[in-house]
Protein backbone atom coordinates (compact mmCIF):
# COMPACT_ATOMS: atom_id res chain seq x y z
CA UNK A 1 0.00 0.00 0.00
CA UNK A 2 1.24 3.10 -0.88
CA UNK A 3 -0.01 6.30 0.60
CA UNK A 4 1.16 10.31 0.93
CA UNK A 5 3.03 11.16 4.50
CA UNK A 6 3.03 14.76 6.05
CA UNK A 7 6.49 16.44 6.04
CA UNK A 8 7.82 19.69 6.15
CA UNK A 9 10.69 21.17 5.17
CA UNK A 10 12.75 24.24 6.97
CA UNK A 11 11.55 27.57 6.06
CA UNK A 12 13.97 30.68 6.75
CA UNK A 13 11.60 33.33 5.71
CA UNK A 14 8.30 34.03 4.34
CA UNK A 15 6.99 37.02 2.79
CA UNK A 16 3.11 37.70 1.01
CA UNK A 17 4.06 39.89 -1.77
CA UNK A 18 -0.45 39.81 -2.70
CA UNK A 19 -3.19 39.42 -0.71
CA UNK A 20 -6.51 39.13 -2.47
CA UNK A 21 -9.86 39.05 -1.56
CA UNK A 22 -9.77 35.31 -1.05
CA UNK A 23 -6.74 33.74 -1.69
CA UNK A 24 -3.07 35.08 -1.27
CA UNK A 25 0.48 34.59 -2.63
CA UNK A 26 3.44 33.67 -0.63
CA UNK A 27 7.09 33.26 -0.75
CA UNK A 28 9.07 30.72 1.25
CA UNK A 29 12.75 30.59 1.27
CA UNK A 30 13.28 26.69 1.76
CA UNK A 31 16.09 24.88 2.74
CA UNK A 32 16.72 22.08 -0.17
CA UNK A 33 18.11 18.21 1.34
CA UNK A 34 21.54 19.50 0.32
CA UNK A 35 21.69 22.47 2.33
CA UNK A 36 20.73 25.31 -0.24
CA UNK A 37 17.98 27.77 -0.29
CA UNK A 38 15.51 28.25 -2.82
CA UNK A 39 12.42 30.64 -2.99
CA UNK A 40 9.02 29.07 -3.91
CA UNK A 41 6.20 31.33 -4.47
CA UNK A 42 2.49 29.60 -4.14
CA UNK A 43 -1.07 30.46 -4.07
CA UNK A 44 -2.26 30.42 -0.13
CA UNK A 45 -6.04 28.94 -0.02
CA UNK A 46 -9.00 28.81 1.73
CA UNK A 47 -9.69 25.52 0.41
CA UNK A 48 -12.57 24.05 -1.36
CA UNK A 49 -15.85 21.55 -1.82
CA UNK A 50 -17.32 20.47 -4.66
CA UNK A 51 -20.23 17.72 -5.23
CA UNK A 52 -21.38 15.05 -7.44
CA UNK A 53 -24.78 15.18 -7.34
CA UNK A 54 -26.12 11.93 -8.35
CA UNK A 55 -30.36 11.49 -9.54
CA UNK A 56 -32.38 8.44 -9.45
CA UNK A 57 -31.64 8.06 -12.86
CA UNK A 58 -27.70 7.52 -12.80
CA UNK A 59 -27.52 11.26 -13.56
CA UNK A 60 -25.50 13.81 -12.60
CA UNK A 61 -26.37 17.61 -12.38
CA UNK A 62 -23.49 19.90 -13.95
CA UNK A 63 -23.63 23.35 -14.26
CA UNK A 64 -21.29 25.88 -17.43
CA UNK A 65 -19.94 28.74 -16.25
CA UNK A 66 -17.73 31.24 -17.62
CA UNK A 67 -13.84 31.24 -16.40
CA UNK A 68 -11.81 34.20 -16.98
CA UNK A 69 -8.94 32.96 -16.16
CA UNK A 70 -8.94 30.25 -19.14
CA UNK A 71 -11.20 32.16 -21.42
CA UNK A 72 -13.51 28.92 -21.56
CA UNK A 73 -17.17 28.51 -20.79
CA UNK A 74 -17.03 25.00 -18.38
CA UNK A 75 -18.88 22.68 -17.56
CA UNK A 76 -18.75 21.87 -13.94
CA UNK A 77 -20.04 20.47 -10.78
CA UNK A 78 -21.97 22.66 -7.60
CA UNK A 79 -18.41 23.79 -5.59
CA UNK A 80 -17.27 26.58 -3.86
CA UNK A 81 -14.77 28.28 -0.94
CA UNK A 82 -14.42 27.01 2.34
CA UNK A 83 -14.83 30.75 3.75
CA UNK A 84 -15.46 30.24 7.38
CA UNK A 85 -12.01 29.12 9.13
CA UNK A 86 -12.58 25.49 10.60
CA UNK A 87 -16.00 25.37 8.68
CA UNK A 88 -17.62 21.58 8.34
CA UNK A 89 -16.82 21.23 4.82
CA UNK A 90 -20.36 18.69 4.40
CA UNK A 91 -22.30 21.75 5.77
CA UNK A 92 -20.15 23.96 3.19
CA UNK A 93 -20.80 21.27 0.50
CA UNK A 94 -24.89 21.21 1.55
CA UNK A 95 -24.87 25.20 1.03
CA UNK A 96 -23.54 25.36 -2.15
CA UNK A 97 -25.30 22.33 -4.23
CA UNK A 98 -28.52 24.34 -2.60
CA UNK A 99 -27.23 27.83 -3.91
CA UNK A 100 -25.97 26.94 -7.27
CA UNK A 101 -28.55 23.94 -8.26
CA UNK A 102 -31.70 24.30 -5.78
CA UNK A 103 -31.39 20.84 -4.56
CA UNK A 104 -30.66 19.10 -1.45
CA UNK A 105 -29.75 15.24 -1.08
CA UNK A 106 -30.62 12.83 1.55
CA UNK A 107 -27.28 10.57 1.51
CA UNK A 108 -23.72 12.03 1.62
CA UNK A 109 -20.51 10.27 1.10
CA UNK A 110 -16.50 11.75 0.45
CA UNK A 111 -15.94 10.45 -2.83
CA UNK A 112 -12.45 11.66 -2.97
CA UNK A 113 -9.53 14.23 -1.46
CA UNK A 114 -7.52 16.13 -3.95
CA UNK A 115 -4.74 19.04 -3.98
CA UNK A 116 -5.80 20.57 -7.34
CA UNK A 117 -2.29 22.06 -8.36
CA UNK A 118 0.30 21.20 -5.13
CA UNK A 119 3.45 22.27 -7.31
CA UNK A 120 1.55 25.85 -6.88
CA UNK A 121 -1.21 26.44 -4.91
CA UNK A 122 -2.15 24.91 -1.44
CA UNK A 123 -6.14 24.63 -2.81
CA UNK A 124 -7.69 21.64 -0.98
CA UNK A 125 -10.94 20.07 -2.37
CA UNK A 126 -12.86 17.45 -0.78
CA UNK A 127 -15.46 15.86 -2.94
CA UNK A 128 -18.38 14.69 -1.90
CA UNK A 129 -21.13 12.63 -3.44
CA UNK A 130 -24.40 12.97 -2.75
CA UNK A 131 -27.59 10.94 -3.68
CA UNK A 132 -31.28 11.13 -3.13
CA UNK A 133 -32.08 14.67 -4.87
CA UNK A 134 -34.65 16.50 -4.27
CA UNK A 135 -35.26 19.72 -5.53
CA UNK A 136 -35.63 22.75 -2.53
CA UNK A 137 -38.91 24.26 -2.34
CA UNK A 138 -38.94 27.81 -2.35
CA UNK A 139 -37.61 30.48 -4.57
CA UNK A 140 -33.80 29.85 -5.79
CA UNK A 141 -30.75 31.71 -4.68
CA UNK A 142 -30.28 34.88 -6.01
CA UNK A 143 -26.45 34.47 -7.89
CA UNK A 144 -24.32 37.55 -9.38
CA UNK A 145 -21.82 38.07 -11.68
CA UNK A 146 -20.20 35.23 -14.19
CA UNK A 147 -23.00 33.15 -11.73
CA UNK A 148 -26.10 34.55 -13.44
CA UNK A 149 -24.89 33.31 -16.91
CA UNK A 150 -24.87 29.41 -15.27
CA UNK A 151 -26.37 26.72 -17.19
CA UNK A 152 -27.90 23.82 -15.62
CA UNK A 153 -27.69 20.23 -16.96
CA UNK A 154 -28.42 16.79 -15.88
CA UNK A 155 -26.03 14.25 -17.65
CA UNK A 156 -25.18 10.65 -18.01
CA UNK A 157 -22.70 8.97 -15.88
CA UNK A 158 -21.33 7.59 -18.84
CA UNK A 159 -21.78 10.53 -20.94
CA UNK A 160 -19.60 12.80 -18.74
CA UNK A 161 -16.56 9.41 -18.63
CA UNK A 162 -16.58 9.54 -22.43
CA UNK A 163 -16.12 13.50 -22.69
CA UNK A 164 -13.57 13.64 -19.92
CA UNK A 165 -11.81 11.17 -21.86
CA UNK A 166 -12.14 12.68 -25.00
CA UNK A 167 -10.74 16.00 -24.19
CA UNK A 168 -14.18 17.68 -24.23
CA UNK A 169 -14.53 18.23 -20.63
CA UNK A 170 -11.60 20.30 -18.26
CA UNK A 171 -12.95 21.24 -15.21
CA UNK A 172 -10.55 19.73 -12.22
CA UNK A 173 -13.70 18.53 -9.80
CA UNK A 174 -15.62 17.40 -12.73
CA UNK A 175 -12.81 15.21 -13.92
CA UNK A 176 -11.71 13.71 -10.79
CA UNK A 177 -15.39 13.53 -9.67
CA UNK A 178 -16.73 11.51 -12.38
CA UNK A 179 -13.50 9.13 -12.68
CA UNK A 180 -13.73 8.42 -9.04
CA UNK A 181 -17.10 7.74 -9.03
CA UNK A 182 -16.82 5.12 -12.07
CA UNK A 183 -14.07 3.42 -10.39
CA UNK A 184 -16.21 3.15 -7.37
CA UNK A 185 -19.21 1.51 -8.97
CA UNK A 186 -16.63 -1.00 -10.25
CA UNK A 187 -14.90 -1.99 -7.22
CA UNK A 188 -15.93 -4.51 -4.09
CA UNK A 189 -18.20 -2.83 -2.01
CA UNK A 190 -19.24 0.02 -4.55
CA UNK A 191 -20.73 3.35 -2.89
CA UNK A 192 -21.42 1.54 0.19
CA UNK A 193 -17.77 1.19 0.67
CA UNK A 194 -16.63 5.01 0.78
CA UNK A 195 -15.98 7.12 3.44
CA UNK A 196 -18.79 8.71 5.55
CA UNK A 197 -19.32 12.63 4.77
CA UNK A 198 -17.68 13.13 8.10
CA UNK A 199 -14.62 11.59 7.67
CA UNK A 200 -11.23 12.99 8.91
CA UNK A 201 -9.62 15.78 6.39
CA UNK A 202 -5.82 16.11 7.93
CA UNK A 203 -5.51 19.04 4.56
CA UNK A 204 -8.17 21.01 6.26
CA UNK A 205 -9.18 20.14 9.68
CA UNK A 206 -12.82 21.17 11.01
CA UNK A 207 -15.14 20.73 13.46
CA UNK A 208 -17.75 18.74 14.14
Amino acid sequence: MIHDTPEEWQVTATVTPFTGNKTSVRTDDVVMPDGSVVHRDYQVHPGSVAVLALDEDGRVIVLRQYRHPVRMKLWEIPAGLLDVPGENPLHAAQRELYEEAHVKAEDWRVLTDVYTTPGGCDEAVRIFLARGVSEVEGERFEVSEEEADMEHARVPLGELVRGVLAGELHNNCLVVGVLALQAALSVQGGLDGLRPADAPWPARPFTA
